[in-house]
């Protein structure tokens, strides 16, 4: 077993030998510290069959944890400089396999199946950039795909409103929308300190189970509807569901009918809730 790559001292070596610097545009942070890079990769690998797909393994400090604990890790990487250092750091697993593409262009259903069909737990792991961060979890929600388990690193504050409840700061419609798609799972804090370079804000790690598509919700007039009662958060849900109708009088109907005070404002309901609303206003 060869030196961790999460370590300072490994992480200069590999910049220094291949004289590489972070790009901004990116997003790139890479992890130092080795206990919190274990901790993830065993979140991760939820089986002893567990194909990873990795999105953004930098120079490798996670993909290496998850090599030795899956049966195959397949990393996206979209920076062209870092496919062949990989290979070279990585040299000594014959289960990696580093495809230099962005991964919002992959068709990650066709990939998910193909090991689904052989008897493989699918899982996504990465430490995600911040700015890309919601695009990438919704590609994955909306792949129709089944993947057994999403676990990633994000900023603390996006991570806190995936998994935040009703009358909480952090709760709003993408809480929601990820709630009704995924069981999420927050797993550890991480500070700011264990990356290099050291970015501004801590992160923090979560994991996501996607849930069963429910058949009597059509989701684009769902989470449409989701967004216009948050549209203005200190208005009440008359007023943003009656803007959002685009009549006043429809939507107290359809409040009262769903047993919603009309004066409550919409960070105080719950997915239940919502879901109940939906079906009153679009149900046959």
């Amino acid at each position: 077993m060869s030196k961790a790559i999460a370590t300072p001292s490994r992480t200069k070596e590999i910049l220094e030998t291949y004289d590489l610097f972070t790009k901004k545009n990116y997003g790139q942070n890479f992890l130092i510290e080795p206990g919190i890079v274990e901790k993830i990769a065993r979140s991760a690998v939820i089986s002893d069959h567990c194909v990873v797909i990795e999105i953004g393994p930098g120079i490798g400090a996670l993909t290496q944890q998850l090599a030795y604990l899956a049966q195959k890790v397949i990393a996206f990487e979209i920076d062209e400089r870092l496919p062949k250092i990989l290979r070279e750091t990585l040299a000594e697993f014959d289960n990696v396999e580093i495809v230099n593409q962005d991964f919002l262009k992959v068709d990650i259903a066709a990939y998910v199946k193909s090991y689904t069909e052989q008897g493989y737990d699918v899982v996504v792991a990465a430490n995600l950039p911040y700015y890309i961060t919601t695009p990438i979890l919704f590609q994955l929600f909306e792949a129709q795909a089944p993947i057994a388990s999403i676990t990633v690193m994000m900023q603390k504050e996006v991570a806190d409103r995936f998994s935040a409840k009703p009358n909480s700061k952090d709760y709003n419609a993408l809480s929601i929308i990820t709630q009704y798609r995924c069981e999420v799972k927050p797993l550890m804090k991480v500070p700011s300190s264990v990356f290099q370079p050291k970015p501004a804000v801590d992160s923090a790690v979560v994991q996501f189970f996607l849930k069963k598509k429910q058949d009597q919700i059509e989701e684009e007039p769902f989470f449409a509807m989701i967004k216009g009662c948050f549209k203005q958060r200190r208005k009440t849900m008359l007023n943003n569901f009656g803007t959002f109708l685009q009549d006043k009088e429809k939507a107290m109907q359809y409040l009262e009918s769903a047993g919603i005070d009309a004066k409550c404002r919409a960070e105080s309901l719950t997915l239940e809730q919502f879901i109940r609303l939906y079906e009153v206003a679009y149900g046959s």
